[in-house]
């Protein structure tokens, strides 16, 4: 007897559809912040200011993370077809934003111990060229910020890119970093306190860490599937058991875009519904993308 083969519907894994309004904007950041690097890391040396000439090594870090941000958007659109990767490729963005994280604590940590040295070996600072400079990398920052938060209305990229977050995060450590070195050269050249320059360094390379640290935090979190305690959970497993009868004995849950989810799913009822009837019900949750549903009856 002749076999019958059974044909299935094929279906894309890709469930996040890319942010490109974010990739259009980081590479204009990427250009305003590699311009005014080369300006601040010149006049930092030149004038023998740390806070400026720190923030010049600020922005260069800054500038190869937010074109490693561009990359990570570029290379997530280019491989959005790509059948290799089981839900689509859109972990590189967090991955991106992970990597940034890395570069923007090591930048942290320079900058403070470039301080401590300067502190213990002042050195006489040209504070009005030193200003002037500073005052325009701080434009220049505020400006990128700007470019990098505004979003169309409607889209909730913003919330859950954490690619575009660290981009985000890094022209905001500038912009710190730029308005601590003005508020140190303005006392410095008033009150004579050449100590204050070093010190905002210090201060401005804490504070960056601490925002290295908590970006650190949220892209292991996607990168290592850590989201069995989101809400999400919570609210599958109570769609799921609503009836009173139906348990779910093992569920397993990951991130597969900003805000899409897949899960993997083994229920147990004395009256099963059968697996499309129970992915029905989870059509309420919009977060979840992907379900694969196992059912059994309870062993007797």
């Amino acid at each position: 007897m002749p076999t019958r083969r059974l044909s299935l519907p094929e279906h894309g894994h890709a469930f996040d559809t890319g942010n490109p309004v974010a990739e259009r904007r980081t590479w204009i950041v990427v250009a305003l912040t590699g311009s005014m690097m080369v300006v601040e890391l010149a006049a930092g040396w030149l004038f023998r200011s740390m806070a400026v000439f720190a923030d010049g090594w600020h922005m260069s870090t800054h500038t190869a993370a937010l074109g490693l941000t561009g990359f990570a958007y570029l290379l997530a659109r280019r491989l959005r077809t790509d059948r290799r990767f089981a839900f689509g490729p859109w972990k590189l963005e967090p991955l991106g934003g992970f990597a940034s994280a890395i570069l923007l604590a090591v930048v942290a940590l320079y900058m403070a111990g470039e301080s401590v040295r300067r502190l213990l070996h002042p050195l006489d600072i040209q504070y009005d060229q030193a200003m002037i400079v500073a005052a325009a990398g701080l434009a220049v920052n505020l400006a990128s910020a700007l470019i990098l938060k505004a979003h169309p209305s409607g889209h909730d990229h913003g919330r859950h890119d954490l690619n575009l977050k660290a981009a985000y995060l890094h022209v905001l450590a500038d912009a710190t970093t730029s308005l601590l070195a003005i508020v140190a050269l303005v006392f410095g050249k008033w009150l004579h306190w050449r100590f204050l320059d070093p010190l905002m360094g210090i201060a401005g390379g804490a504070l960056i860490c601490v925002w290295a640290v908590g970006l650190l935090r949220d892209t292991s979190r996607v990168l290592l599937d850590r989201e069995m305690d989101s809400h999400v959970v919570r609210e599958l497993r109570a769609c799921l058991e609503a009836d009173g009868e139906t348990r779910v004995s093992d569920l397993h849950v990951w991130r597969v875009g900003k805000s899409q989810f897949a899960c993997a799913v083994s229920i147990v009822a004395a009256s099963p519904k059968s697996p499309d009837e129970y992915r029905a019900l989870l059509r309420e949750q919009e977060e979840v993308a992907h379900a694969t549903i196992e059912v059994a009856r309870p062993c007797r």
